[in-house]
């Protein structure tokens, strides 16, 4: 039995559940729509370009929801999860995690997005187990702080090995599935690594590297 681990945003789903979150707290009133939006766009394209700083884009994403109990925004999040990320999953995906467990191996989602949205994705796809950028909570809400080693670049890498020893695992045999450049340090850890619908420079590095290329509808 080996790990199978899956990155979310453009690989699991198309789209990144974070700037689809955006939208969602636009359409909510909970943000000045024209002008967060434009934000976001910004601070996405760093994240394309491989320059993005998480930090950045964590302390603005959050900040809508300083004050917000936990349950307030979960009892918001459980549609939007349904109406709109539940279509954008990949059949392609499905197939796979299906095999995988299939097969016996423990499945794992780790995204560099908040796990106030990655959880409920994850639940939606079967998936238990997941590492994601964790939220401080302070007197009954979010605070608009994280907490913790943001699971981004690096970060995935230290908290999966973090998670390894807390659940008894290793990376023997560990598969490891991904769109970005900025999953890199991970994808270099694992034995079987993929790349999903890959940018520009992951395709470059995949075929270099005799990496599988999958196109996942």
């Amino acid at each position: 039995m080996a790990l199978a681990i899956f990155d979310l945003d453009d690989t699991l789903i198309d789209g990144d559940c974070a700037s689809l979150w955006s939208q969602e707290m636009a359409r909510l009133g909970w943000v000045d729509g024209d002008s967060f939006l434009q934000r976001d766009r910004e601070l996405m394209a760093l994240y394309a370009a491989g320059k993005l700083a998480m930090e950045d884009y964590m302390t603005f994403s959050l900040s809508p929801l300083v004050g917000r109990s936990a349950e307030e925004v979960a009892h918001v999040v459980e549609p939007f999860v349904e109406n709109i990320i539940e279509p954008l999953i990949h059949s392609d995906a499905c197939t796979c995690l299906a095999q995988h467990r299939a097969i016996g191996n423990r499945v794992l989602i780790i995204s560099a997005s908040g796990v106030h949205l990655v959880a409920p994705i994850a639940q939606r796809l079967g998936v238990e187990h997941v590492l994601a950028i964790e939220l401080e909570q302070q007197h009954g809400g979010y605070s608009g702080r994280t907490q913790g080693v943001l699971t981004y670049r690096e970060g995935k890498v230290s908290r999966l090995l973090e998670w390894l020893q807390q659940h008894n695992e290793s990376l023997d045999g560990a598969y490891f599935y991904s769109d970005s450049r900025n999953d890199l340090p991970l994808l270099q850890k694992v034995s079987k690594p993929h790349a999903v619908n890959p940018d520009n420079v992951l395709r470059e590095h995949a075929e270099q590297a005799g990496w599988p290329i999958l196109h996942w509808r």
